[in-house]
């Protein structure tokens, strides 16, 4: 494969990643902003700080380990905090965004997460990463019901690009959706304007309440729903994760920036697995330059908050989530492959992979960490030893 070959597949497999992620949550963010009673204003700084947080973060770590780590802001830590942050202030909110990023750097800091992770085996690891990520596969086909022209193009030019010409399949797909989109009017732009965005600091208050309601449900849901994801597409991919160095980086980083609105980061799991993917790089051991390219558009989008809040809320929903799923159909298929490798761990990765992929929640926490939960427990009742 050629350099600039190679180069262009990492850049598009970054530029898919932060499109993804940052669109797919971005309303979440919006709301949660609001419900704290802020402004359309704040949101831009929120989204600003974010970016070049979650970019350096991505790019430094990537670089150091040589391994695609990809960092993102907390979407079911947004969506937790349209509820639980009702009542509160700004004020108390970054409060308690401060302890949660504090128990996020203890937990590295004396590895007791990574402990735990390290003794599970790799296929439940697996099935866990094929629960999270097949739901975006289905919704590809579900979505046709919205756009069934754009979409279904969408699949087909995966596949005649898979079929000849695999170092630029993903790029074509992200082309034909936009361009398609955009000429039956799906893609509205008439309200963009260029707008700079600004640092707006806010004081923590460290309110009592404030940090049980919001710092400790915050803390156990990007734990259970953000990182353990995070760390099992790392596993996946026979990439050694160094997982307490992430929550170290990102739980310091988080505490210093929670002021002027990064309310939480942590690993990527969904558009990390984009970078992860042989669309990323045929080369397993050089994927780490997808994310940093991700890490260069985060920081790009950041100094462009204002207008590309705008710009990503012109897009259809349908499209977003829809482009995710096929970039998603590789890692998938390899999830499941390798959960149901070892007749061993057949069954555990089964219960895994169906727990992972319902729509279970039990005390607050999602269905990942019941997955894995699950899984294990299966293992320890069918296992003869």
């Amino acid at each position: 494969m050629k350099v600039s070959d190679q180069l262009l597949n990492r850049i598009t497999a970054g530029l898919v990643a932060v499109i993804i992620g940052f669109s797919s949550s971005i309303a979440l963010i919006y709301q949660v902003v609001i419900t704290l009673g802020g402004t359309p204003d704040l949101v831009a700084s929120w989204i600003l700080m974010l970016g070049l947080v979650m970019g350096t973060t991505s790019i430094g770590l990537s670089y150091y380990y040589k391994v695609p780590v990809l960092i993102a802001w907390s979407t079911t830590g947004a969506a937790l905090l349209i509820s639980s942050a009702q009542g509160y202030n700004l004020n108390e909110a970054i409060g308690a965004f401060m302890l949660s990023a504090l128990l996020v750097f203890l937990s590295g800091v004396t590895r007791w997460f990574e402990k735990i992770m390290n003794r599970i085996p790799s296929e439940l690891a697996c099935a866990m990463l094929a629960g999270v990520l097949v739901t975006f596969g289905i919704d590809v086909f579900n979505f046709m019901n919205d756009m069934p022209l754009v979409i279904g193009l969408m699949v087909v030019m995966y596949f005649i690009g898979k079929r000849f010409f695999a170092r630029f399949a993903m790029l074509s797909v992200l082309i034909i959706g936009v361009l398609l989109a955009w000429q039956m009017g799906h893609i509205d732009t008439s309200a963009l304007h260029w707008k700079m965005s600004e640092f707006a600091y806010i004081e923590p208050a460290f309110h009592l309440q404030a940090c049980i309601s919001i710092g400790l449900p915050l803390y156990i849901v990007t734990m259970t729903s953000q990182n353990l994801p995070g760390i099992a597409v790392l596993k996946a991919h026979k990439y050694k994760a160094p997982i307490s160095a992430s929550l170290n980086v990102t739980g310091f980083v988080n505490m210093l920036s929670a002021p002027f609105g990064a309310y939480s980061i942590n690993l990527a799991a969904i558009t990390a697995a984009i970078c992860m993917s042989d669309e990323a790089d045929k080369n397993h051991d050089k994927r780490y330059w997808a994310s940093i390219a991700a890490g260069v558009f985060y920081i790009l989008m950041a100094l462009c908050a204002a207008t590309l809040v705008g710009l990503v809320a012109s897009l259809p929903q349908a499209l977003i989530l829809a482009l995710a799923g096929i970039a998603l159909f590789g890692t998938i298929a390899n999830s499941l492959q390798q959960a149901l490798s070892s007749t061993e761990y057949t069954e555990a990765a089964i219960v895994t992979f169906l727990v992972t992929a319902s729509n279970l929640t039990l005390l607050s926490v999602g269905s990942a960490f019941w997955g894995i939960i699950a899984g294990v427990l299966t293992l320890i009742i069918t296992r003869k030893d």
